[in-house]
């Protein structure tokens, strides 16, 4: 009859025994319970903690530049801001599987998708974790229910490890500038104070990966990264460093610390947090379009920070019609689930910035004003219609794995056409606006040709996978002329 259940101990239930009672406990309606190893996680990353805190105060010892009397008041002196780090790692890591939970039956074929994919990768025995056949869980999808949270436990765990797996056997962990990630790691006293010793850790790439893959889990969610590697053809590691670049260019950090404080109904929160997931898959779908690589993805922030800062100060300014009425529309469905202005606000803009990477890679290249460039960008898909291509393929959430890739590389590839184009004509005297607009006219009858099959499609009640991708075949053809 208990609503929820907390694990103190290891193993105070079978795993079967959770999975029953998150379907059919609580009075009927399904009891709220995680894990053994999610509820005790505090006491693992305690002593990971202590443990890398101990080495690098070792490496201070051994060159005489502390005592031992001194280690020992440093490390007491210490305790509440471990426990602070502690926390925050188990409170996000719980964020994380109610956002998961929040899917629902709908998100069901997708998280099918991955257990077999960490199967295939090694990562994961269905049979030892006690999850279910890919059957089992299609019949509960029918019947209204997903994934229960000690399922999606294990599955989060599964995901965390292997991409901390990929991570240590790439290059991302030893660029320079994730030192200041390494610090984080570490309590502010000891950051002060011991700075070149954390930053030579012998396990400095281990701490890294460990702590990119909490973090891009707990905040993008167990699929989104593995399904980025899939549309796009790239490794997990490079899906991590596309997610510290977007991190650092579009200032993830500051949205999600508003999210997280603000007050708004739990439901409306979560919400907010899987839309902003959404946005930044396709930024870092873009960043992997835009070249990045597992090595030094800091280096491409410094390239690309001063034209993503630029486009994020005039957002508003270089949206066409339909990219308006698009945001009009996200930002009250926020409001109506009952998120504040101000989230809402931050999410929309996120999603709003749609193109920016592409259009700052763009500029970098070109050496072009990226306002210029965006101003070319947004005309080209208000005259063919690609804006509402692009959206529809956007709002697009199969719950097929195959169509969930096709649509989420179809509205990459309204934004990519455009940018194709657009460098071509940036490496040409004068404007590009001004050659957008030339090209435009001297083809008008193919764009007339095209504008009727974009018709079409918005004549569908619910345009389908197949109609837009004619519709991007017909694009790229026609702007390849």
């Amino acid at each position: 009859r208990a609503r929820v259940i907390g694990e103190g101990a290891n193993l105070g239930c079978t795993q079967a025994g959770r999975i029953e009672y998150a379907l059919t406990g609580g009075h009927g309606a399904g009891g709220r319970i995680n894990t053994d190893f999610i509820d005790n996680s505090a006491g693992v990353d305690c002593s990971d903690k202590e443990v890398n805190i101990k080495i690098a105060l070792a490496a201070a010892q051994a060159a005489g530049r502390l005592s031992e009397k001194a280690r020992v008041a440093l490390l007491s002196s210490m305790t509440d801001d471990v426990a602070a780090l502690v926390l925050e790692d188990n409170r996000l890591q719980a964020l994380a599987l109610s956002i998961a939970q929040a899917g629902g039956a709908d998100a069901v074929p997708s998280q099918v998708r991955l257990v077999e994919t960490l199967e295939e990768q090694g990562h994961l025995d269905r049979r030892t974790e006690g999850l279910a056949d890919a059957e089992a869980f299609k019949r509960r999808a029918a019947e209204g229910q997903g994934f229960t949270r000690p399922e999606l436990a294990v599955l989060l765990s599964s995901a965390k490890l292997a991409l901390q797996d990929a991570l240590e056997q790439s290059p991302l962990p030893d660029d320079p500038g994730l030192a200041g990630d390494l610090l984080a790691a570490f309590p502010p006293a000891m950051g002060a104070k011991f700075r070149k010793d954390i930053l030579a850790h012998r396990l400095r790439r281990e701490i890294l990966a460990t702590r990119l893959a909490n973090r891009l889990v707990n905040r993008l969610g167990m699929v989104h990264p593995f399904e980025l590697a899939e549309e796009e053809g790239a490794s997990l590691a490079q899906v991590a460093g596309a997610f510290v670049a977007a991190e650092r260019l579009l200032g993830l950090d500051a949205i999600w610390a508003d999210l997280e404080t603000a007050a708004m109904p739990e439901p409306a929160r979560i919400l907010l947090f899987q839309r902003a997931a959404v946005a930044v898959r396709g930024h870092m779908a873009d960043l992997l379009r835009a070249g990045i690589g597992a090595s030094e993805p800091c280096r491409m922030v410094s390239d690309l920070a001063p034209a993503v800062q630029t486009l994020a100060a005039e957002t508003a300014g270089q949206q066409s019609a339909e990219s308006q009425a698009r945001s009009a529309r996200m930002a009250e469905e926020l409001m109506l689930a009952g998120a504040p202005g101000g989230g809402a606000a931050r999410v929309v803009h996120l999603a709003d910035l749609d193109g920016a990477i592409g259009l700052a890679r763009l500029a970098k290249d070109s050496g072009r004003d990226p306002l210029v460039l965006t101003r070319a960008f947004a005309e080209l898909g208000a005259q063919l219609g690609l804006d509402w291509a692009q959206g529809a393929a956007a709002r697009m959430n199969p719950s097929d794995p195959w169509e969930r890739l096709l649509a989420a590389g179809l509205a990459r590839d309204f934004q990519q056409v455009r940018l194709d184009f657009l460098r071509r004509v940036a490496g040409r005297k004068g404007d590009p606006a001004d050659a957008a607009a030339a090209w435009i006219a001297a083809h008008a009858p193919p764009i007339r040709q095209f504008r009727a099959l974009v018709a079409r499609a918005q004549a569908a009640v619910s345009p389908s996978a197949a109609m837009l991708a004619q519709v991007a075949g017909q694009a790229r053809s026609l702007l390849s002329r």
